[in-house]
Parts: C-alpha cells; sequence; structure tokens
C-alpha cells in the first residue's frame, strides 16, 4: 500500500515548522492465518529464506552470561502421524515472510528519507528519547519492527533497542482490551448476524461459494469461511502477494479457483470492510469509538503533551516528554478503526504496510498548532463536516473531536465499554 516516500510527499511551506510525528501502519505481507487455510493445500510453502529469532537474554548485557542468538526451526517428524493443518513446509502460520521483511526495511528507508533527509526532522542515529517505537503482543508486529527500525536507523538497529509494549489483556494498540458493548454492537450487524445489510451479499454470492467451497474442500457448514469472506480474502491473497498459484482442488487437479473468481473475492471483501466500518451508520462509529477510544485518546494526549511541551522548553520549563516521533505497527483492524473514527471519505480493506500520519506542525506568525493526517501518503479527507480534509486543522478541533467522543485519557470508555 501507498505511504509517505519523498517522491510522493507533499510539502508543507516554510511558514510552518514539524514539532511532533506520530506514525500506525499495519505489518507487512506474511504467511496467511492458519485458520484461513484448507483442510488439504496441495503445495508446499517454504520460508528457509529467513529466520525468526526467540530467546531471553539478561539486562544489562554488560558483564553477565550472554545468551545465544537462537531462532525456530520448523519442522516434522517422520514419528508423528499427523499432519499439519494447511500447508506442509518450514512457515510459521502466520509469519512475516522474507518478502515482508523487505518490504518493512523499505518502509523504515522511505520514511528516513521523508523526515530526515528532507525534513530534517529525525535524527540521523536512534535516539530513544526522541523515537519510540510500540507493537502488538502478536509476534508479527515485532518480525516488522526489527525490519523498519534497520530500514530508518541502518547499522545502529544491530544493537539491542526497545520496543513497547502494552499488557495483553488492556493492549490499546491491536486492540484487546475486553468491550462487551462495542462486540454486542458488532454482533448485531456483522458477520454471523442476521442483519439484512450484511446478509445480502453473501446470499447473492452462494455460486461463488459454491465453487470455492468444491475446490477447497471446506464444508459449507465452517462458519469461519462463510460468516464473511475474510478467510477466502486471506488465504488467495497471501497467495497472489507471494507469486503463488491460485489452489487447485486436492481430488481433481484440474478445477481450479481462476483469478475472476479471486478479484470477485477481493471486491467482497472491500465491500464488507466498507460495510463494517463505514456504510452500515452510526453504529459503525460506535463500535469503533469503543474498540479503539483507548489509542485514540492516547494519541490525543500525545498531541497535547507534544504541543505543552514545545511550549514549555520555550519558557526554559522542564517537560515530561521529549518524544517527538512515535511510531507503532499493528493490524487491518487498527486502522479500519481509525480511519471510521476519522470518517475516511472512501473506506478500504487497509492492505499490508498500510499507513496513517499524524504530523502537528507550529505556524511562526501565530505560534499556533496545527494538525495534518495523512493516508497512504496523501492528506486524508474526512466526510465529517467538522474534520473536513485534514491539511493544517487547529489541533484544538482535532482533539476536542477525539475527546467528545472518548473522553480526556479515555474517561468515558469504561462506560461506553460496560465496564
Amino acid at each position: 500500500m501507498p505511504h509517505v516516500r519523498r517522491n510522493e510527499y507533499p510539502t508543507v511551506n516554510s511558514s510552518y515548522e514539524l514539532e511532533y510525528v506520530e506514525i500506525i501502519h499495519r505489518h507487512h505481507k506474511r504467511t496467511p492465518y492458519a485458520a484461513n487455510t484448507f483442510p488439504v493445500e496441495t503445495y508446499p510453502w517454504y520460508c528457509d529464506d529467513e529466520t525468526l529469532f526467540f530467546y531471553g537474554a539478561p539486562f544489562p548485557t554488560h558483564d553477565t552470561n550472554r545468551s545465544a542468538n537462537t531462532y525456530w526451526s520448523v519442522y516434522t517428524s517422520s514419528a508423528n502421524p499427523l499432519a499439519p493443518r494447511g500447508f506442509n513446509g518450514t512457515c510459521q502460520f502466520p509469519q512475516i515472510t522474507r518478502g515482508g521483511l523487505d518490504d518493512s526495511w523499505q518502509h523504515g528507508a522511505d520514511l528516513y528519507g521523508v523526515y530526515h533527509d528532507l525534513l530534517g526532522f529525525l535524527p540521523e542515529k536512534f535516539d530513544p528519547n526522541f523515537v519510540s517505537f510500540r507493537v502488538t503482543n502478536n509476534v508479527i508486529t515485532s518480525q516488522v519492527a526489527s525490519m523498519v527500525m534497520s530500514g530508518m536507523f541502518g547499522d545502529q538497529a544491530q544493537q539491542n533497542l526497545p520496543l513497547l509494549i502494552q499488557p495483553a489483556s488492556i493492549d490499546s494498540l491491536e486492540p484487546a482490551y475486553t468491550c462487551p458493548v462495542a462486540n454486542k454492537n458488532f454482533s448485531a450487524y456483522g458477520p454471523g448476524s442476521n442483519d439484512p445489510g450484511w446478509t445480502a451479499h453473501l446470499k447473492a454470492a452462494s455460486n461463488l461459494y459454491a465453487k470455492l467451497d468444491a475446490i477447497s474442500g471446506v464444508p459449507s457448514t465452517d462458519s469461519g469461511f462463510h460468516m464473511s469472506f475474510d478467510h477466502y480474502f486471506d488465504n488467495l491473497s497471501a497467495r497472489l502477494c507471494h507469486a503463488k498459484s491460485l489452489p487447485c482442488s486436492a481430488s481433481n487437479p484440474s478445477l481450479c479457483v481462476t483469478q475472476v473468481m479471486a478479484d470477485q473475492v477481493f471486491r467482497l471483501g472491500q465491500y464488507e470492510y466498507s460495510y463494517l466500518y463505514r456504510d452500515a451508520g452510526a453504529r459503525t462509529l460506535e463500535y469503533s469509538v469503543g474498540k479503539y477510544g483507548i489509542w485514540i485518546a492516547e494519541l490525543a494526549q500525545n498531541l497535547r503533551d507534544a504541543a505543552h511541551a514545545t511550549d514549555a522548553s520555550s519558557l526554559g520549563k522542564g517537560t515530561s516528554s521529549s518524544i517527538k516521533f512515535r511510531h507503532n505497527i499493528a493490524h487491518d483492524g487498527s486502522i479500519s478503526h481509525i480511519l471510521n473514527i476519522l470518517q475516511v471519505e472512501i473506506m478500504v480493506w487497509p492492505g499490508m504496510g498500510s499507513e496513517v500520519v499524524f504530523e502537528l506542525y507550529k505556524r511562526k506568525v501565530d505560534q499556533q498548532y496545527y494538525v495534518r493526517v495523512l493516508w497512504g501518503g496523501q492528506v486524508l479527507r474526512s466526510s465529517n463536516p467538522t474534520l473536513g480534509v485534514l491539511d493544517m486543522l487547529r489541533v484544538e478541533i482535532l482533539v476536542g473531536y477525539f475527546d467528545g467522543l472518548v473522553g480526556q485519557r479515555a474517561e468515558k470508555v469504561p462506560s461506553l465499554c460496560g465496564l
């Protein structure tokens, strides 16, 4: 997906000075989730061109016992009579693939090319007092982070660098915290519901489902594959993203998924995300405010703190945080909630690497703060009349909008979630 790059970056005139940046993007391409693979996959998937390191080490490392750099090596045993679900081979399902790792590195290099080379905002070397990286409890985001950091800061990223992560039970970035009211709301109009706006496209696609089921071997009673097109979308798009052939039937190799069928799945997937996060009306906003309200409140507080820190610094006062560049690596659901809350004009299923950037500027003439929001590397357009084109919007307007939905420091979220 498009993201901030030097060649396409819309520069701001010199009357504004960049003060703070917060980025959130989806991880890069990966193998499909195991639940989204077919009962029998007709070819293997190998990941021998990369390693996934998993180890613990004493900290600080000086004058301590050193840890070996251990990595996982997937194998199957001839003494194990059970076959893994889906693909044979040497991959985890999911894991960021070699191509996804390279895309992650390039993403980091592109960001550095804008915020250091073009704007002179980022420091040349990694500075934990200036830059922070945050991931979710899903390990694929950490796999991406290591490459993004290397793409941005080169050899220095080979050092031990921190990734911020919240406890799994309350993680706001994924999100993973409990919100029963939002979940109930979603279940009334989303997958598994009887909402006519949802079920209509599933009924209209019954012939496509029948063809896909006949090829994949997925039972028509498998609710995971038939509540939405999510599973088929993930399975087929992961293959095509890695230049793999579309699947054929294990029992009848002449019966294969065609590109036309795959394109139909992708169009239906785009429809589903547009419906779930925009087109189903006000309840979509209520859903995202509950599920992602805490991260939105964190963003609002970061914008407030950045403005106050700059003012305090100019007055010679101390500041509670010197972080000026926050980088969050998350998931498609994370990006979808943000786009929904911002009421993006055209909602899509956020692809791999999809990125939203919040830039805080100070205008030199009046010393006031303004926010610009970039989606896919370009200025985001909202259908909300208060937000409109998010290009140099007074920060008080955006933060006030967020506060109105979730409260300062997410004070409204517990009651919105029924906690």
